[in-house]
């Protein structure tokens, strides 16, 4: 007890540094669903597949009937999503991560049901499941 008192300081810094290295890992994130789940809501009808890929990524392959809107347009292109705002939405791109970022935004346009492929076109095709060139 003494050794924390007189060095207050130091553990303050172990605490606030141990974290900021777990916050990224207890930070909440959107709704996820494996390549097994993605194709299951494809198959029940009623999903838009949105990827957020770059066209190169995009012409090299992608999931079948997905609408390509990369990332960085998607702000100004989330109009063109309207009319699937009562669909259930899978956001994909290479491998997850652009995704998360892609379905937080489509939330906050009011989309309800958004959902990020984990793992991303990466782990779709490491399944063996058809993609579309």
């Amino acid at each position: 007890m003494n050794f924390i008192v007189d060095n207050i300081f130091i553990v303050a810094i172990a605490v606030i540094s141990g974290g900021a290295l777990l916050w990224p890992a207890l930070a909440p994130r959107g709704k996820r669903a494996t390549p097994l789940q993605v194709t299951q809501m494809i198959n029940r009808g009623k999903t838009t597949v949105v990827d957020v890929r770059s066209a190169e990524e995009f012409a090299a392959g992608h999931l079948r009937d997905a609408k390509h809107i990369p990332l960085a347009d998607l702000g100004n292109r989330i109009g063109e999503l309207d009319k699937s705002k009562n669909r259930t939405v899978v956001v994909v791109c290479q491998t997850g991560a652009r995704a998360d970022k892609a379905a937080r935004q489509l939330q906050a346009a009011g989309f309800e049901d958004v959902h990020a492929l984990e793992g991303g076109q990466a782990a779709w095709v490491a399944a063996g499941l058809p993609v579309t060139k």
